[in-house]
């Protein structure tokens, strides 16, 4: 007669092999932009923005306003994922953001560049300024030069991470900062711009 511990670590193990509950969710990610068109976000400033290959496209050449691609929603908690690509400039993925006229983006913003421009980090524009970023060597490593580069940002409540490549460029615990807002992609005034975006989705929280 089989005992019944040995039944019972049996009929766990069955109804672990059958049950898909059993398995590690699977994160649902919903595409922000369709490739074709700028739906679901709006110009704000100079510069000019375009949907090229399937990339929203950000140009300008020395524009006195910055140049922003701003979501019609807002976001509260979230993962984000992206791909970027700077040719030229200095640029920045803004969440939770409001935009104040003509062209201020508020909020927190992290870094789109050429390495050595702080990839990754965040960055309180109006406000305090750099909050955390990686040292200049790791940065160079993490950042691929006029490459396409994956970011993910994983925002719940006051803490915020960065990753860039699959490497933790960034993190924030109980920040203070505005807890909704704006997704934003900046071109930075008085540059020449020439930054790429594509593949934005997010998975909410």
């Amino acid at each position: 007669m089989r005992s019944w511990p040995l039944a019972a670590a049996s009929l766990l193990l069955a109804l672990g092999t059958l049950c898909p509950a059993a398995e590690e969710k699977k994160t649902t990610w919903t595409p922000l932009m369709d490739g074709k068109t700028l739906a679901g976000w709006h110009k704000v400033g100079d510069g000019e923005w375009t949907v090229e290959d399937g990339a929203f496209v950000g140009r300008a050449d020395k524009a006195k306003l910055y140049g922003l691609l701003v979501s019609d929603k807002t976001f509260k908690d979230f993962t984000v994922r992206l791909k970027f690509k700077c040719l030229s400039g200095d640029s920045g993925f803004y969440i939770r953001t409001i935009i104040k006229p003509p062209e201020k983006a508020h909020g927190l913003q992290v870094q789109v560049g050429l390495p050595g421009s702080g990839v990754g980090g965040i960055y309180e524009s109006y406000g305090r300024g750099w909050l955390d970023k990686l040292p200049a060597e790791q940065e160079k490593k993490a950042c691929k030069a006029a490459e396409w580069n994956e970011m993910t940002i994983a925002a719940k409540g006051g803490h915020v991470v960065v990753h860039v490549n699959g490497v933790k460029a960034a993190e924030l615990a109980n920040d203070k900062s505005r807890p909704e807002g704006h997704f934003a992609l900046q071109m930075h005034s008085g540059c020449v711009m020439h930054v790429l975006f594509k593949d934005i989705a997010i998975a909410a929280e």
